[in-house]
């Protein structure tokens, strides 16, 4: 596991780990979420010009999938590639599937330069999908991700098959509703066990009630700084000079976008695109719904392959 060193600690735009004891915790914290899903068949780390990149691999279970073009897994802000658990296993029977663990927020990542800008972030994750031999992926972000996402599909779409924001940044500048709601969360988990499971459906925060998300989050948020401003939205141009198959699923009930609004503005302007609400959720449709959102990103992922020659 690659370490930061004390030139790393002195940057102000590079996310760190507070120390090295809760660093470790947070590991542990981290392995506990992976086991709720299936595990890894392999790790391996991808040294790109920002640092060290962790990508955990899993799948195809069937062998005659082997084949099939990959699934790349980017994550939220603040989290890492083990909120995928509900999901690698569905996806993973029919497709390689890769989940990266993005720098600067808490994973095994080491970063050592900002990607926030969106130059840099295409040329990030481009360098990732190089090291890891993959000429075409399907690529599916939640929230940040999201963003990570629609950025690729712009400016670097050279190896993607597709795109699948999940409720994503990158639509709408990030307002202070959605904030509220975080900063809602975050005092929700504090909350008695007996009130959480209510606080939950209020707030549309599976989080609380998942032990093991919550005891991740909760010590996320004392163990690791992230170093980022949040993401400028796409403009209207940009959003039409994509030209990658897209497929954006937006929960009914999210507070980072306006889900109506979203359904008919992105396929208006992305020629070619699908747009769909989840019902009954809010930011963490994947979660929420797994199989119904995974049954989703299969059928668009099977109905691009067939597209192409």
């Amino acid at each position: 596991m690659p370490k930061t060193t004390p030139r790393d600690h002195d940057r102000a735009d590079v996310g760190r780990y507070v120390n090295e004891a809760l660093r470790e915790r947070y590991f542990a914290a981290c392995d506990a979420v992976h086991a709720l899903g299936p595990a890894a068949h392999t790790e391996v780390d991808v040294e790109t010009g920002s640092g060290t990149t962790h990508v955990y691999r899993y799948g195809p279970t069937d062998p005659a999938a082997a084949s099939r073009t990959p699934v790349v897994l980017v994550h939220g802000a603040g989290s890492n590639s083990s909120m995928w658990y509900p999901n690698t296993a569905a996806l993973s029977a029919r497709r390689p599937v890769y989940a990266i663990d993005t720098p600067g927020d808490p994973g095994r990542s080491v970063q050592r330069a900002p990607i926030h800008e969106p130059e840099r972030a295409a040329e990030w994750l481009d360098e990732v999908l190089a090291g890891l031999g993959l000429d075409r992926v399907h690529l599916i972000g939640s929230s940040y991700g999201g963003w990570l996402t629609l950025n690729q599909a712009l400016r670097a779409p050279g190896r993607l098959a597709s795109a699948t924001p999940l409720d994503p940044g990158g639509l709408e500048k990030v307002g202070a509703r959605f904030f509220g709601w975080i900063f809602a969360s975050a005092l929700a988990t504090f909350a008695p066990a007996a009130i959480r499971r209510r606080l939950a459906a209020l707030l549309n925060q599976p989080v609380l009630i998942v032990p093991e998300l919550r005891a991740m989050v909760m010590l996320g948020a004392r163990a690791y700084r992230i170093r980022r401003p949040a993401p400028l939205p796409l403009t209207e141009d940009e959003l039409r000079a994509i030209r990658t198959p897209l497929c954006l699923l937006l929960g009914e009930r999210s507070l980072l976008v306006h889900p109506e609004r979203q359904r008919e503005r992105v396929p208006r302007l992305v020629p070619g695109a699908r747009a769909e609400i989840i019902a009954n959720t809010g930011h963490g449709p994947q979660i929420d719904h797994a199989d119904l959102v995974s049954s989703r990103i299969l059928s668009f992922l099977d109905s691009v392959d067939r597209r192409e020659p």
